[in-house]
């Protein structure tokens, strides 16, 4: 699943790519993803991008009204790519309409110079979300969002105050994006084995200073992961994102740090990945997943 980092990396390509240009056709191939219906996608046809915004893993176009283009008057175009959503930039758009079919093509925006990109979504599970809004706050996933980490004022006392009294495991809490904004599976794995936390560890029971460690983990992290894929074209962010993992999707290899090997939790729907010498004192946490197989 795209996360901050990724969504950071298209925001600024997509202000390269697109603003300043009009959208002449928006193309809806699979209705699925369409969660609006007033202001139609028509609305946006005949505008000018006049920005690109994250809102967590939500990108956010701006389009200004025809008569003032470099303003904000026009709908916004609000998109979260889910677990197997993806865009891709075409500097040429193939001629004709797109067929709707089977394929992962979910919509196409076009501009007038020729380019633009299609959204698509593999696999059978569809999750990918296009709204047409006034008002990106009228999207309700960017309404509940929590704070943005990386935000100027996300400090470490904000960070202490939003996990004061959260009974719950802090990798949930990590993730849970009315909490903070834009943290998924992959990266909160990273941040924590950064941390040298163990995944499971209940938020309530964390110390001072696992806060303050925590909070340094998840900023560097973040930051980091953001600055390698500052100037990524969109088509190379996956590959970019898999080889700047630690552990995440790492399971049966050496830990970087300690040389332990890598093990892996598995749930119904996803997995996380650790290291047992760096996070939880040597011990293999609990699969009941894998538990039940054996038996």
């Amino acid at each position: 699943m795209p996360e901050l980092p990724e969504v950071a990396a298209l925001r600024d390509f997509l202000t390269e790519h697109l603003v300043g240009r009009e959208i002449v056709r928006v193309l809806p191939v699979a209705i699925s993803v369409l969660k609006t219906y007033d202001p139609p996608l028509t609305a946006l046809e005949g505008r000018t991008v006049t920005a690109v915004a994250r809102h967590g893993k939500f990108l956010d176009l701006t389009t200004g009204d025809p008569g003032d283009p470099s303003g904000t008057g026009g709908p916004h175009l609000v998109t979260h790519l889910a677990r197997a959503g993806w865009l891709h930039w075409k500097d040429r758009l193939p001629d004709g309409p797109p067929k709707p079919g089977k394929g992962p093509l979910a919509l196409r925006v076009a501009l007038e110079t020729g380019e633009g990109f299609d959204l698509t979504e593999a696999g059978t599970t569809k999750k990918l979300a296009v709204y047409v809004v006034q008002d990106p706050a009228d999207v309700p996933g960017i309404a509940r969002l929590g704070p943005d980490p990386l935000a100027d004022d996300f400090d470490e006392a904000s960070f202490a105050q939003l996990i004061d009294g959260e009974r719950r495991q802090i990798k949930g809490a990590l993730r849970d994006q009315s909490l903070i904004a834009g943290i998924g599976n992959a990266y909160s794995d990273e941040i924590l084995h950064a941390a040298r936390i163990s995944p499971f560890k209940l938020a309530a029971s964390l110390t001072p200073d696992d806060v303050h460690t925590l909070y340094e983990a998840l900023r560097t992290t973040l930051t980091d992961a953001v600055e390698r894929s500052r100037g990524v074209a969109a088509g190379r962010l996956k590959a970019e994102k898999k080889s700047g993992l630690r552990v995440h999707g790492r399971t049966g290899e050496p830990c970087p740090v300690c040389g332990d090997t890598i093990r892996e939790v598995s749930f119904s729907d996803s997995s996380l990945q650790y290291c047992p010498t760096c996070q939880t004192g040597g011990k293999p946490l609990a699969d009941r997943r894998m538990s039940r197989l054996l038996k």
